[in-house]
């Protein structure tokens, strides 16, 4: 294999960690190189985030070579080749070059190889299949460069059979367009993403979940979504989640503002405010407990918001709602469903009263209501709910003192009907 280009330097390329790394596969006379994702990102100049490392040497070998350097070594897969190195507190997945003997959905049966080549054909994407050595020497055995370079999505060999193997590659696809593509994408896996789509209920609902929750965070997602809803694949994963015009506001709103994309939010808008859509949505996502808490109500909010309110209107709805997060995406959602123009200034503001909220909590409890001599039970719950409407129509401007005031005031009237 000839080296197709040459990578520039990279930190993490260079950093102690990974020399150390290498030095001790290459002691043991183990050729390696990085590959995969963080290759990719690398040559577009993308933050990288997971290390991966590719070497021809068994996992055992590779076990044995670090461990007599003192690097921490976790056999994480090792009948597919991986173990993960633990490096100045960095995790890194290094795995034995392989060759599918046997392939039946997310595993496979492998066979260990010295051939690179090899080892890229398995690979589902050309743009995934490069390697690099850490003095920079690329390889690009599949055109991944040019797809690259081009904004191409393309499969390494047939997309028909590529995705048969394990359809999750299907998903795969449009992710990765999403966050690469650029323009209309390849026809030939497009076609073949079409005609396998039935086959999408047979996975977990914990890839499915990987897969539409990272390709919602790409700054086009809603062409894509639109994308795979015109070409039949979402009636097979999430046919509630079918409005996109909405996702498209909202991340023209995320991006005028700085907002970070967030996935759970952005889904939340495509569910049309349907909480028993939202609920399945949650189902077949298995999202967690956490997560599908906040898709309900993001999705059947507690209060009514509106992006302009003054700002009084804004507390009493920050406080009902009680947590600053959900009242910033409930703002934001409230924001895409708006039809016409929005003063950005005006919506900054709404967000910026998210700050008063550890200042928004009532000055006295129902044991100071005790102390008033009200009789325990439902007459103390009563009276505070009364100060509070009070305390809350006062824009939260009453003191401790003039709660209790208030209190004071409530508990005599409790008292002069009692009487």
């Amino acid at each position: 294999m000839t080296v197709a280009a040459r990578l520039s330097p990279q930190p993490w390329m260079t950093a102690p960690e990974s020399r150390a790394l290498f030095d001790a596969l290459a002691s043991g006379g183990a050729d390696a190189r990085f590959v995969g994702g963080c290759v990719r990102d690398a040559w577009l100049g993308r933050p990288v985030k997971d290390i991966d490392i590719a070497t021809h040497a068994p996992p055992e070998r590779v076990m044995e070579l670090l461990e007599a350097e003192g690097i921490r070594v976790i056999p994480t897969g090792l009948a597919h080749g991986t173990v993960t190195a633990l490096c100045g507190g960095k995790p890194y997945e290094i795995t034995t070059l392989r060759r599918d003997v046997e392939s039946f959905g997310r595993h496979a049966r492998v066979e260990f190889t010295d051939d690179w080549i090899e080892d890229a054909a398995r690979r589902d994407l050309t743009m995934n299949a490069m390697s690099c050595t850490p003095d920079g020497d690329l390889f690009d055995p599949f055109g991944g460069l040019a797809d690259l370079a081009a904004g191409r999505v393309r499969f390494v060999g047939e997309a028909r059979r590529r995705i048969a193997e394990d359809v999750l590659r299907l998903l795969r696809f449009f992710r990765f367009h999403a966050h690469y593509g650029r323009g209309d994408p390849d026809a030939e896996a497009l076609a073949a993403c079409r005609d396998l789509a039935p086959r999408l209920p047979t996975l977990s609902g914990e890839r499915v979940r990987g897969e539409l929750l990272r390709l919602l965070t790409a700054p086009c997602a809603a062409a894509v979504w639109r994308l795979m809803m015109g070409q039949g694949i979402m009636v097979h994963l999430l046919p509630e989640a079918m409005d996109t015009d909405r996702l498209e506001r909202l991340i023209t709103v995320e991006r005028d503002l700085g907002e970070t994309p967030d996935p759970i939010r952005r889904l939340a808008t495509t569910l049309d405010g349907d909480r028993p859509g939202a609920q399945k949505a949650a189902e077949a996502l298995r999202l967690s407990n956490h997560e599908r808490d906040r898709l309900l109500a993001l999705v059947e909010p507690p209060v009514a918001l509106a992006p302009c309110e003054e700002r009084k209107s804004l507390r009493q709805a920050l406080y009902r709602v009680g947590d600053a997060g959900l009242y910033g995406d409930l703002l934001l959602i409230a924001a895409a469903r708006h039809d016409g123009p929005l003063e950005l200034m005006a919506l900054r503001g709404a967000l910026a009263v998210a700050g008063d909220l550890p200042g928004l909590r009532l000055p006295i409890a129902g044991r100071d209501l005790l102390e008033l001599d009200l009789p325990r039970g439902p007459a103390v719950g009563a009276a505070l709910k009364r100060v509070e409407a009070w305390w809350i129509a006062e824009d939260f401007r009453p003191t401790r003192d003039a709660c209790l005031e208030m209190a004071r005031a409530v508990a005599g009237q409790a008292s002069g009907r009692s009487a």
